[in-house]
């Protein structure tokens, strides 16, 4: 019965039609298609509402859905004057190719002028003196733009920045309500967003040296070997360990002991590319990934943090500076391992326990310690480093109180 009356609604409808006048039948067509492009744009609401990660947000917003509106280029601008939300995709492992089209900016006046001050989407012919610095590296001259300023408490945060290679896409007398609306939701996801990366990054931090926590470690490790074998490429590790620390907090007390512990992980980090991964691994122990570093370059970045440490003293007093000594181990699983089938979580684990035996302690003073660097290094699945770097898969050095700084031999 249902088709019968949908088929003699159709042809009433015809019927009546024929009858309107054409200025009615335009209106009552656009009327039809703005219908359409609502629930397109609820559709894709919907979904951004329910994205659970800042990373999964920004895929939606960039990729996902340019097919669906006809839309040939879509980037984002973001105002991250403190880098955080740099630092935020970085610590959720968030990929390279994810982010190729993200903005980021830290003053307002880095935005093109004539967007400063809108709170309202533009649209209009592209125009390369406004829109050149929001389309970055075009492959092929768009014809129109639309650009969405993003705002929450009267305050910037950003744009969403959508190029057509359709002059007629983004006309500037075309209604702006869909996008004014999708511009208020994309503001409150990406505020949601960023708020619960800071959760989770808070969690994931060590509160008193600023960098990563042991739990956060333990995650990205099997991740990173998962990385390194699927791409072929070596993950090296650093095992790094503050000598005599105990004796530190015993002479001089915690509070010393804690400045140690915050200029050793900011000494490290500033040796470190976006990409490793540095970690508090423990009391005095820190460990670090160097993803795609061979045996050769994650001994050249120990040498590095060795270097930086020895040219760096706790001041303790105005007159008295500590110097610190500290032992690296350094290993690497190669991607050519030999055990395919391992598991990820395993192989990281021998990773990180290799490079932890290569950075032995010295057990005497530390005015006349010795070196750990005669010891035959464990042999790990996959790991050559023992026939490639025998003489420094342990960087294990001395640094003496308020004298000459020297290696030992």
């Amino acid at each position: 019965m249902a088709p019968i009356m949908d088929l003699c609604l159709s042809r009433a409808e015809e019927s009546v039609s024929k009858k309107l006048p054409l200025e009615f039948q335009s209106l009552l067509a656009e009327a039809r298609r703005n219908e359409i492009t609502l629930r397109k744009f609820q559709s894709l609401e919907l979904q951004l509402l329910g994205c659970r990660s800042l990373a999964e947000l920004i895929k939606m917003l960039l990729y996902e859905n340019r097919a669906a509106f006809e839309w040939d280029r879509v980037t984002l601008t973001l105002f991250d004057p403190a880098y955080e939300i740099r630092r935020l995709l970085t610590h959720a492992g968030v990929p390279d190719d994810l982010c190729r089209d993200l903005i980021f900016i830290t003053e307002p006046d880095q935005l093109p002028e004539a967007y400063r001050a809108q709170r309202l989407p533009r649209l209009g012919a592209f125009d390369e003196r406004f829109h050149g610095a929001l389309f970055p590296q075009l492959r092929k001259a768009l014809a129109s733009a639309a650009v969405l300023p993003l705002v929450r408490s009267e305050q910037p945060i950003g744009s969403l920045n959508i190029g057509s290679h359709k002059v007629q896409r983004f006309r500037e007398d075309s209604g702006t309500d869909f996008l004014q609306h999708l511009a208020a939701v994309i503001s409150v996801c990406l505020e949601t967003a960023v708020n619960q990366e800071r959760l989770k990054d808070a969690g994931l931090t060590d509160a008193l040296t600023g960098v990563n926590n042991r739990r956060f470690f333990d995650q990205r490790l099997p991740e990173e070997v998962a990385r390194s074998r699927r791409f072929g490429q070596p993950l090296s590790s650093l095992f790094i360990d503050i000598d005599h620390f105990k004796a530190i907090n015993d002479q001089h007390g915690h509070v010393v002991g804690d400045k140690a512990l915050q200029a050793v992980a900011a000494l490290i980090r500033d040796q470190l590319r976006s990409i490793d991964v540095v970690a508090r691994y423990g009391g005095e122990e820190f460990a670090v990934l160097l993803a795609g570093a061979n045996a050769h370059e994650a001994v050249d970045v120990a040498e590095r943090i060795r270097r930086s440490l020895i040219a760096h003293a706790v001041a303790i007093s105005d007159d008295i500076q500590l110097n610190l000594s500290a032992s690296i181990g350094v290993a690497t699983l190669h991607s050519a391992t030999d055990a395919q089938q391992a598991d990820n979580k395993l192989l990281g684990a021998q990773l990180i326990e290799a490079a932890d035996r290569r950075s032995t302690k010295p057990s005497v003073p530390a005015a006349t310690g010795s070196s750990a660097r005669d010891r035959k290094p464990d042999r790990m699945v996959g790991d050559d480093i023992a026939r490639h770097v025998a003489a420094l898969v342990t960087i294990h050095f001395l640094i003496l109180h308020r004298t000459h700084v020297r290696p030992l031999a």
